[in-house]
């Protein structure tokens, strides 16, 4: 596999980036090595060299790319809390789903790669102004909570991301085998039982 397209100097990092990316959707992120990317960016391995120090490097570029993306449709779908706290806080509920489907590499390579951030600082930045946008939805849910039964924001967000997390592994992506419920639904029920269960929506009569 080879990626047919001319390019600059200039421009050579981002054909490796995209070449990672379709080594991934074949083989998955662990699946390839630095060479396989030099050869489908039609570039000697040699080159690769001058722009990544190995393939966690490159990886942790997709990632960094991914997370950038990711942290703007989450903060598209927060919307400063429009129209309200909980539509704001189940809208970046759908915007995690939607992101893992419309860029399955990236998301693997945050996700599924091994990649630990704290090695990559850039990546540990822009990871950090996703979960800080996903705690913003949070904190603004539990405003309105007396101070003796609210729960710390950060642990709603990090409850909220898990859920998703694995409504994306299990079922958005089949790990889970055949499921009759579309994923926003299996989504959208988990967190309302969530916050129903904190008293943040009325039971269903």
């Amino acid at each position: 596999m080879t990626l047919k397209r001319g390019y600059h100097h200039g421009n050579l990092r981002q054909a490796l980036v995209e070449a990672a990316l379709a080594l991934i959707a074949e083989k998955g992120p662990q699946g390839f090595t630095l060479s396989e990317a030099a050869k489908a960016a039609d570039v000697t391995p040699a080159a690769v060299y001058r722009h990544f120090a190995g393939r966690d490097d490159l990886l942790a570029e997709v990632a960094r790319q991914g997370f950038d993306i990711f942290a703007a449709l989450l903060e598209y779908a927060f919307d400063e809390g429009r129209p309200s706290a909980l539509a704001a806080f189940e809208a970046t509920g759908r915007a995690y789903l939607a992101f893992a489907r419309k860029y399955p590499g990236h998301y693997q390579a945050m996700f599924e790669s091994g990649l630990q951030p704290g090695r990559h600082p850039d990546l540990a930045q822009v990871a950090g102004k996703a979960r800080a946008t996903m705690e913003r939805a949070a904190e603004l849910l539990v405003r309105g909570m007396p101070e003796g039964r609210r729960p710390p924001a950060g642990m709603i967000s990090a409850h909220a991301w898990a859920v998703s997390h694995g409504v994306v592994e299990l079922f958005l992506r089949g790990n889970g085998g055949v499921q009759p419920w579309p994923a926003e639904d299996l989504l959208e029920t988990a967190i309302g039982i969530y916050l129903r269960g904190l008293g943040l929506i009325a039971p269903d009569r």
